[in-house]
C-alpha cells in the first residue's frame, strides 16, 4: 500500500517480494522516476543432519577439514569449535579459517591437533549462527610424514574486481613440512602503501579505501626449506556512474532548437538512455538520442515536460531530471517598456532599445511623434550626434503571430555641462587643512551630484577627515588634519543624469620624515660605536641631518649622545658614537629631520655591549668612624654599575694610622659593596687614621678616592648626669632638667631622655637627645593628667653610658574643651569691645585662668595675640578698608582650650554691633552700614539685632 509517497509491504515474503523497485513522481507538468530500489532477503539454512566420517592423517601431514556451507543469502563468517564450545581454534601460522570457502586448513598436524572439529557459520545481516556435525581428525599409526615442499590450498581468483573506497581482502595459505612462510608482493614491484595490513601470519591482505593505485597484479609466496610455491592473482578497479555534466531546467520559445548533453564518469564507461515523463525517448522525426545528447530540432507545444538523463553501467544506475518548457505568448513590455523621460547631451550618441518578451521573436517598427515611421527588423534605435531637433516622443511597435503591443518614451536634449573651476596641484604640511574646489555650470533640467575618488578609492562620509562642502553647483573637497597617506591623486566626478565628467589634481603632502632603518651597529671600542643606517622616506622634503639616540639598563628613557661627526648631514647614513661607558649593553636608535620636524624614531638596534676597560672612576663620599670597640669603620658611596668597565668588579681599602708611613690594603669582590670594618683590639678608642678606597676590575686597578680622615670606635661615656629634675608644663609637656657632665674620659656628644608611662606599656616609651651643651629639654606630644617615669644619660656614636635612677612627674589636666560660646561685639570707631560668656572646666579639666584673643587682618598672615583674666577685651583696630578674623581660646594649666568659631569684624561703618551666632552648627558675624539696619537673611535661624 501507499502512504504519501512512500511503499509499504507487510507480511514480506522472502520469494515473492524480492527484486527491482522504483518510484514515479508526477504532476501537471510532467512525471520524472525515482533512482532503482533493490529488495533482498538474508537468511542462513541449517546444516543437513548426517555424521561425517573422520579424517585420517599421518603426523607432519597437512589437512583440510571442509565446513560444506548451507544454503544462505548475505555476508557471512565462519569459526570452527575444537572438541566442545567455547574452544574456538586460534589461528595461526599453522592453522587458518578461510572467510572465503569456511575450510579449517592445517598446514602440518601435531598429535595436539588430535579431536573433533566442528563449523559454526553466522549471517552478519540476521545474527543468525548454525553448526555442522562434527568431523574427527585421528592420527595414522604407519609413521610419521616427511618433510615436503609448500603447497597453496586457499588461493584468490585470477582476477578480482574491486570498487572504489571499499576494503579489499585477499587470501592465501599453504600447507607443507616445515610450516610454509607466506609473503606478499606486487607484481610491479612497487612498495605495498601504509595503508596496507598483514593479518593471521601474513595468510590475509587487506587493502583499506582501494583506489585506482592499487589496481595491478598481487603475488603470493609460500617457502620452507624443500622449496616454495606461489599464486598470482589482479585486482581491477571499478566505480559506479558518477556526472561530470548535466543540464539545466530550460525555457524555449515554440519552434526553437534544444540541445541538452549528460556526462558520467565510472567504470566501466556508462551507456545512457532518456526519458521523459518516465517513459524511455528513441530516436524520430524531430528528436535525435546519442550517447547522452538530446536534441529537438523544431519544438512544439508537446515537447514541454519532464526530461531524465540515465547513465548506467554494470555496478550502478544514476538520474538526473529537468523541466523543459516551451514558450508561446504575444509581446509583452511589463518589466521592459521604455523610459517615459530619456534624457541626452547634445553631440553624443542615444541608444533606445525595444526588446518585448515575445514567443516566438516578435517583427519591430519605430514612430516618432505621430509623422515620423522608421521600419527595422531588429529592436534598437541609434540616434548618432543628437541635437534639440531629435526630441519628442518615439513608440516602438512590436507583433508576432499572437498578437501585437507598443511601448513609448521621450527623448530631451540638453546642453553639455562644464567643470568651471576644477581642483589644481598642490604641496601642503602635515596637519594643515585644505579645500579642494569643484564647481560646474550645467543645463537647469539636469540633476547634478559630486562625488570624490582618492588613489582609486571612493571617499566615504565616514571619514572623519574629509567634508564634502558646496551647493547644487559646487562639490569642493574640505580635507582636515592631512596626514601624510593623504598624498596622492584625487579626482572629482561629476555626474548628471546624461554624462560624467572628472578633473584630477595631485596632492603632495611634505611631513617628518619616516623612520630610517636596519640600524646596525659594526664596530665597538671600550667607549666608541660605530653605527650604520638605511633613509626612511624623506615625506616630500629633503633630510638635512640626523639624531642618535641611546638607551642602557641604567638610563631612564632614551638619551641624546655624543657622535663623530658631531652634526650628521642628511647624506650622511654612518656615524661614531663617543663618550661611552665601558663594558655596558647599549641600544641604538636614529631620527631624521628635515624643514617640517624630526620624524619617528628608527627600530632599535640590537643589544650591544662596549668592551671592558680598566676603572676609571673612584668610590664617592669615603668615611666612616664609629662601630664597636676595637674596630675602624669604612664606608663609601659604591660605583654605579655603569661605570665598573669591566667583570670581577671589586674595591681596595687602604689605610693607615696618623703618623705611620705605610699603608694597609684590603681586597673586597662586592661591586655593591659600601663598608668594610677592620677589627684589632691594638686599636685605641677614637684614634684617627688616614684612608682611601680604590676600584679594580679584570683589566687591572683604577684610581683610589682622596684621603679622608676618620676616627676608630670609642667607648660609649662612663659618667652619669646629676641633679635631674623634671616639672608638668602643660597636659602635653614636661620640662626636664639636669647637671652637665663635668668629666669623662669618653667623647660627650650630648644627652638622651628615656620616658615611659609604666614598664606594661612599651608602646608608650619615647626618647629626645639634645646636643653636649644643652641640660634642658621640654618633652611634648604627651597625655593629660597621666604620670610618666623619665631618666637622663650621656651618648656617643658608640652607644648611651649608664642612666641615672627614673623620677616621675604628672602631666597637668587637659584645658577645657568647650570654646567660648555667645561672642558679642561693638566697633565704634577704631575701637573694638569683645564680650562672651565665661568657660566653666569639668572635674577632669584644668581651671580657666584666663583668655588668649588671635586676631590677624584678612589679606595679611600675621596673627597678634592678647591675653585677659576676664570675658570682655578691648581692641584698638587701625582705620583701613580691610576686616579682621578674630579667634577666642580658654588659658589653664593644661594649656589653651579649643578655639571659638571666627569672628569676622566687617569695616563698613564707625559705628557697628554684632554678636556670633551657633545654629545648627552654622556661625556667622552680621554687621550694620547704616540705621536702620537692613539685612537679607538667607538662613533659617534666630538672629539678634
Amino acid at each position: 500500500r501507499l502512504s504519501g509517497g512512500n511503499l509499504i509491504i507487510s507480511n514480506l515474503d522472502r520469494y515473492q517480494d524480492v527484486g527491482m523497485y522504483q518510484c514515479m513522481a508526477y504532476n501537471t507538468v510532467g512525471a520524472i522516476l525515482s533512482r532503482r530500489a533493490s529488495l533482498q532477503f538474508a537468511y542462513l539454512d541449517h546444516f543437513k543432519v548426517h555424521s561425517r566420517s573422520a579424517v585420517s592423517v599421518r603426523e607432519g601431514q597437512g589437512v583440510v577439514l571442509l565446513c560444506g556451507t548451507p544454503t544462505s543469502s548475505g555476508d557471512l563468517t565462519y569459526a570452527w569449535v575444537f572438541n566442545e564450545y567455547p574452544y574456538f581454534v586460534q589461528q595461526d601460522n599453522r592453522r587458518f579459517v578461510s572467510q572465503q570457502t569456511g575450510n579449517l586448513y592445517i598446514a602440518k598436524v601435531e598429535p595436539s591437533d588430535v579431536g573433533n572439529y566442528t563449523c559454526v557459520v553466522m549471517n552478519s545481516i540476521t545474527k543468525g549462527k548454525v553448526h555442522s556435525s562434527p568431523t574427527s581428525l585421528i592420527l595414522r599409526t604407519d609413521g610419521v610424514m616427511g618433510e615436503y615442499e609448500p603447497k597453496i590450498e586457499v588461493n584468490f581468483p585470477d582476477n578480482v574486481p574491486a570498487a572504489k573506497g571499499s576494503t579489499v581482502t585477499l587470501e592465501c595459505f599453504a600447507l607443507g613440512n616445515p610450516v610454509p612462510e607466506i609473503t606478499w608482493k606486487r607484481a610491479n614491484g612497487v612498495p605495498f602503501p601504509s595503508k596496507v595490513k598483514m593479518k593471521y601470519s601474513n595468510a590475509v591482505l587487506e587493502i583499506p579505501s582501494f583506489q585506482q593505485d592499487d589496481t595491478g597484479g598481487y603475488e603470493c609466496v609460500a617457502e620452507n626449506k624443500m622449496g616454495k610455491n606461489t599464486a598470482t592473482g589482479r585486482l581491477a578497479f571499478y566505480a559506479k556512474p558518477q556526472w561530470i555534466q548535466t543540464m539545466k531546467d530550460t525555457a524555449l520559445a515554440i519552434e526553437e532548437r534544444l540541445y541538452w548533453e549528460c556526462r558520467a564518469n565510472g567504470k566501466p564507461k556508462p551507456s545512457y538512455t532518456w526519458l521523459k515523463n518516465g517513459q524511455q525517448l528513441l530516436s524520430e522525426d524531430r528528436i535525435h538520442v546519442d550517447d547522452g545528447v538530446l536534441t529537438v530540432s523544431v519544438l512544439t507545444l508537446s515537447d514541454a515536460g519532464m526530461y531524465q538523463c540515465v547513465a548506467e553501467n554494470k555496478h550502478g544506475v544514476i538520474y538526473f531530471a529537468a523541466e523543459l518548457m516551451v514558450l508561446a505568448s504575444p509581446p509583452d513590455f511589463t518589466g521592459n517598456v521604455l523610459r517615459a523621460l530619456l534624457k541626452a547631451k547634445a553631440g553624443t550618441t542615444v541608444t533606445l532599445e525595444c526588446k518585448p518578451q515575445a514567443y516566438p521573436i516578435a517583427s519591430i517598427l519605430w514612430k516618432k511623434g505621430n509623422l515620423s515611421r522608421i521600419d527595422l527588423n531588429y529592436g534598437t534605435l541609434r540616434l548618432a550626434n543628437v541635437s534639440k531637433s531629435d526630441a519628442g516622443s518615439y513608440t516602438c511597435f512590436a507583433r508576432n503571430r499572437f498578437g501585437m503591443s507598443s511601448t513609448t518614451g521621450r527623448l530631451l536634449v540638453t546642453d553639455p555641462t562644464r567643470i568651471i573651476q576644477g581642483p589644481v596641484d598642490m604641496e601642503i604640511i602635515v596637519g594643515e587643512s585644505i579645500v579642494l574646489p569643484c564647481q560646474v555650470a550645467s543645463d537647469p533640467v539636469l540633476d547634478v551630484s559630486f562625488s570624490w575618488a582618492f588613489n582609486g578609492q571612493l571617499i566615504a562620509k565616514g571619514d572623519g577627515h574629509f567634508e564634502l562642502v558646496g551647493g547644487r553647483t559646487a562639490g569642493d573637497l574640505m580635507i582636515r588634519n592631512i596626514q601624510l597617506y593623504h598624498a596622492g591623486k584625487y579626482i572629482c566626478v561629476v555626474d548628471t543624469d546624461v554624462e560624467s565628467l572628472s578633473a584630477v589634481a595631485v596632492l603632495i603632502v611634505k611631513g617628518p620624515p619616516s623612520p630610517p632603518e636596519s640600524v646596525t651597529v659594526e664596530e665597538v671600542t671600550d667607549s666608541t660605536a660605530q653605527l650604520a643606517w638605511s633613509s626612511g622616506r624623506d615625506n616630500g622634503s629633503p633630510i638635512t641631518n640626523y639624531l642618535i639616540q641611546t638607551r642602557t639598563p641604567f638610563t631612564v628613557g632614551w638619551q641624546r649622545v655624543n657622535t663623530v661627526p658631531e652634526v650628521i648631514d642628511g647624506n650622511t647614513l654612518t656615524a661614531t658614537v663617543v663618550d661611552l661607558n665601558a663594558w655596558v649593553e647599549y641600544e641604538f636608535r636614529v631620527l631624521a629631520k628635515n624643514s617640517v620636524g624630526v620624524g619617528e624614531p628608527s627600530p632599535v638596534s640590537v643589544k650591544t655591549r662596549t668592551e671592558d676597560a680598566v676603572p676609571d672612576a673612584a668610590p664617592g663620599d669615603v668615611g666612616g668612624g664609629g662601630g664597636s670597640r676595637s674596630e675602624l669603620v669604612i664606608t663609601w658611596e659604591p660605583v654605579p654599575e655603569e661605570l665598573q668597565n669591566g667583570e670581577s668588579f671589586g674595591y681596595i681599602i687602604a689605610f693607615r694610622a696618623f703618623g705611620e708611613v705605610s699603608w694597609t690594603h684590603v681586597a673586597t669582590s662586592a661591586p655593591g659593596a659600601s663598608r668594610y670594618v677592620y677589627r684589632n683590639d691594638s686599636i685605641a678608642p677614637f684614634s684617627p687614621f688616614h684612608v682611601k678606597v680604590g676600584t679594580y676590575n679584570s683589566k687591572g686597578q683604577g684610581p683610589f678616592s682622596p684621603v679622608v680622615t676618620i676616627y676608630s670606635a670609642e667607648i660609649e661615656p662612663s659618667g652619669m648626669p646629676a641633679g635631674v629634675w623634671a616639672r608638668s608644663v602643660s597636659a602635653s609637656e614636661i620640662e626636664v632638667n639636669w647637671q652637665a657632665l663635668s668629666f669623662t674620659p669618653e667623647r660627650v656628644l650630648g644627652y638622651e631622655v628615656v620616658y615611659w608611662e609604666d614598664d606594661t606599656k612599651p608602646e608608650t616609651m619615647g626618647k629626645v637627645r639634645v646636643p653636649w651643651n644643652q641640660t634642658s629639654v621640654t618633652v611634648s606630644g604627651l597625655a593629660g593628667n597621666t604620670q610618666y617615669f623619665l631618666t637622663v644619660s650621656a651618648f656617643n656614636t658608640a652607644g648611651t653610658g649608664p642612666f641615672l635612677p627614673a623620677i616621675n612627674v604628672t602631666t597637668k589636666k587637659p584645658p577645657p574643651s568647650q570654646p567660648p560660646l555667645n561672642v558679642e561685639w561693638t566697633l565704634i570707631g577704631s575701637q573694638l569691645s569683645l564680650y562672651w560668656e565665661p568657660v566653666l572646666a569639668m572635674e577632669s579639666e584644668s581651671e580657666v585662668t584666663g583668655y588668649q584673643l588671635s586676631y590677624r587682618r584678612q589679606r595679611h598672615k600675621e596673627v597678634n595675640t592678647l591675653t585677659t583674666t576676664n570675658s570682655t577685651a578691648e581692641l584698638t583696630l587701625p582705620e583701613d578698608d580691610d576686616d579682621y578674623i578674630i579667634h577666642i581660646q580658654t588659658l589653664s594649666e593644661g594649656g589653651l582650650g579649643p578655639a571659638s568659631d571666627p569672628i569676622r569684624i566687617h569695616q563698613l561703618s564707625k559705628i557697628a554691633v554684632g554678636r556670633s551666632l551657633s545654629h545648627n552648627g552654622y556661625t556667622d558675624t552680621l554687621s550694620s552700614v547704616d540705621s536702620p539696619l537692613l539685612v537679607s537673611l538667607a538662613l533659617p535661624g534666630l538672629y539678634f539685632c
